[in-house]
């Protein structure tokens, strides 16, 4: 399929952010609550380009050699265009993760953050992350496990990870269209972050990276913070 064009790259963000805005309304949520993250994998520098001149400055990448090639070019040009990484990351790609990225929303391990500390103090660089928490049978990665979480948490609370700032949790909901079990992945998300915070006040963890181009209107009412809208922005990936 062929990459779409910046007007309806354009068009596209702006019907996203007007279903944000009415999920908003209907939640009775004010709209500056919510970010729009435009997850750009398998999409050119093109169609990122467009969608930076669209207005759009955060995108979403899942593949660590793919996000640095592309930003490599792109933060150059547009020096307000922030990358996170939202793929389940290897510690053997840590390096080039946080060379590029201003956000990893994928730490599923304890160990991931001692290297992600590790290449930070090594670049002499600051790291925003969430912990990725698994909600969903077909999704298979992410923290299961709270004592793991707290485990982590604590790590941040003992000064452990200078360089690293948590700032809250993310999930991926069940590929099902049956929105209870939609809803009920991202109210286990939403109440996993109240505990925490409850738990760890010095910590601020609100952010809520949860709902895609399939469910980010139900991921909003459920308190999201943060949508990850792919396909209804860019269209079909082109792979």
């Amino acid at each position: 399929m062929n990459e779409l064009s910046f007007d309806e790259i354009k068009n596209n963000l702006f019907a996203v952010n007007e279903k944000i805005c009415d999920a908003c309304k209907k939640a009775g949520r004010n709209r500056n609550e919510v970010t729009l993250m435009a997850v750009s994998k398998f999409h050119s520098v093109k169609s990122v380009e467009n969608a930076i001149n669209a207005g759009q400055l955060l995108f979403g990448e899942n593949r660590v050699q793919e996000a640095y090639s592309k930003f490599s070019e792109i933060s150059e040009k547009y020096t307000d265009a922030k990358v996170h990484m939202i793929g389940q990351l290897q510690t053997n790609k840590v390096r080039d993760a946080v060379k590029i990225a201003q956000c990893i929303q994928s730490v599923d391990r304890i160990s991931l953050l001692d290297q992600i500390q590790k290449q930070c103090e090594r670049f002499s660089k600051k790291i925003d992350v969430l912990f990725e928490y698994h909600t969903a049978e077909d999704s298979k990665s992410g923290f299961s496990d709270i004592d793991q979480i707290k485990a982590a948490l604590d790590g941040f609370t003992e000064g452990k990870y200078p360089n690293i700032t948590v700032k809250g949790f993310m999930t991926m909901a069940p590929f099902t269209k049956d929105e209870s079990l939609i809803r009920k992945s991202f109210c286990a998300l939403r109440n996993l972050s109240q505990k925490m915070q409850d738990e760890y006040k010095s910590l601020d963890l609100r952010e809520l990276s949860m709902g895609m181009s399939g469910d980010f209107e139900i991921a909003v009412e459920e308190g999201s913070t943060l949508v990850r809208v792919g396909t209804a922005i860019f269209g079909e990936r082109v792979y």
